[in-house]
């Protein structure tokens, strides 16, 4: 009886301590599952980070200066901005009637519009920002949304008595700025907007070493061609070539002689004893 007695306490006592080990089990299961799908998520996080930087970092407008910019060999040259080809498209300048500056470039694309202008930016700075505050005070029908570029405004613009949606958007560079206005369906969506957003990211600033004050435009000039620039190219290596070719330079290695030739070809000037 005894025996029999010590043996189902014991049984009993063996009972609880695999029901404590199962439970011990499962909140360790439990645990582990918390901790990986904590991890799993701070990974999804992490990766999709990573990925807005990466798709962020590979956006333009590109500044000139960077190494990853576009290859600009088939770029119309305006002078601040370096336009990539697009199919279908008309560029038309804006320009001062008495000096004939150009003061902005509108791309035309089916039914949808972009204008452009390039301003000069402080040196430490962005100037969209502050550019952006002063239309949205200035404007109360305006309106600040996300957009491909970052912050971007919906403004009503009244055109020949009917309501228009314009699409501001503003990019800053190293010491410069680049403002865009999208009119037409580019305004709004669809493939007419996604064609301009992709031109507009493909366009080159070059901002040049000028000394300019915030907010003035960086000088543009009348298009050059790919073409026109090969040509110059051409043309400024065979003045080049001509340059280097004087008339009446004896040739092969110069003696006595001949150096004495050359020296006396050279006309004498006055001499400050000479000067009364």
């Amino acid at each position: 009886m005894g025996l029999f007695g010590f043996g189902k306490k014991r049984a009993k006592r063996q009972a609880e301590e695999d029901v404590e080990d199962q439970k011990d089990e499962s909140k360790d299961a439990e645990e582990s599952t918390e901790k990986s799908d904590l991890t799993t998520e701070v990974d999804r996080d992490e990766t999709a980070a990573e990925q807005d930087e990466a798709e962020q970092s590979g956006k333009g407008p590109w500044d000139s200066m960077d190494p990853e910019a576009p290859d600009t060999d088939e770029y119309l040259d305006i002078g601040a901005l370096m336009l990539p080809f697009l199919q279908g498209s008309e560029l038309r300048l804006k320009a001062n009637s008495q000096t004939g500056d150009v003061l902005g470039a509108t791309i035309t694309y089916k039914s949808s519009s972009l204008e452009l202008e390039p301003f000069a930016a402080p040196k430490s700075l962005g100037l969209w920002d502050e550019v952006r505050a002063d239309l949205l005070k200035a404007n109360p029908s305006c309106k600040e949304v996300d957009g491909v570029f970052g912050k971007e405004l919906t403004l009503p613009v009244k055109v020949k008595g009917k309501n228009l949606l314009t699409r501001v958007v503003g990019v800053d560079g190293p010491r410069w700025m680049l403002r865009g206005i999208f009119s037409g369906p580019a305004a709004k969506g669809g493939k007419e907007k996604d064609v301009l957003d992709g031109y507009l990211a493909d366009m080159v600033v070059v901002r040049g070493d000028e000394p300019l004050a915030p907010r003035d435009l960086v000088p543009m000039h009348a298009p050059i061609t790919p073409n026109q620039r090969r040509g110059e190219a051409e043309d400024s290596e065979s003045k080049d070539d001509e340059a280097a070719q004087i008339p009446g330079k004896p040739e092969g290695p110069f003696d006595s002689d001949q150096q004495t030739e050359v020296k006396t070809t050279l006309s004498r000037g006055p001499m400050f004893s000479e000067v009364r």
